[in-house]
């Protein structure tokens, strides 16, 4: 039996390096479509699941780890950013705010499925247009949720987290010992 991230996050591979070594990667190629007022703890979850369920099917008699990080600023969802200016818009919004970061996570094994998702309260700093376009000139923003990573230059735009940082970076690593 192997242990399986299905997950092309450097980060999440990363953080479960933190776990253990002896784990491989399997890419999940599920949909992570959700419909509009799905409810944010219900969507992290889902394309979580869809994730892991994807990948298990694929190798029934390992252990298959899903994620999905989402932020979420007033109910509202905030995936990837779809270019400068979508980041921008996020970045702007989350500017002098408080919001959630969600990680569901779904792990899949031979008769068993635990689901979870892990929430932590994020307050950014209040931002300039003028620091918001030099941290998007990085080209950080463009393959995170929320339009930023705490664990990059993206931590410069913080004031403060309330909660488990390792969730906010993509994977809530000490909730994960099986």
């Amino acid at each position: 039996m192997s242990l399986i991230l299905a997950s092309a996050s450097p980060r999440r591979r990363e953080l479960l390096s933190l776990y253990t070594t002896d784990f491989k990667i399997v890419v999940s190629d599920a949909d992570e479509y959700i419909e509009k007022g799905t409810p944010p703890e219900d969507a992290a979850k889902a394309i979580a699941e869809r994730k892991a369920q994807a990948v298990f099917e694929l190798y029934p008699d390992d252990i298959v780890i899903g994620a999905d990080t989402i932020v979420v600023l007033d109910d509202k969802i905030f995936g990837k950013p779809a270019d400068e200016n979508d980041a921008f818009n996020m970045l702007k919004a989350l500017s002098g705010r408080e919001h959630f970061v969600m990680t569901g996570v779904c792990i899949c094994c031979k008769n068993t499925k635990k689901q979870f998702v892990s929430k932590t309260k994020v307050t950014f700093n209040s931002l300039t247009d003028e620091e918001i376009n030099r941290y998007i000139s990085t080209g950080e923003p463009f393959d995170k949720a929320g339009a930023y990573g705490i664990q990059e230059k993206g931590a410069l735009l913080i004031e403060k987290i309330d909660g488990d940082y390792c969730n906010v970076v993509g994977l809530p690593i000490s909730r994960l010992a099986i």
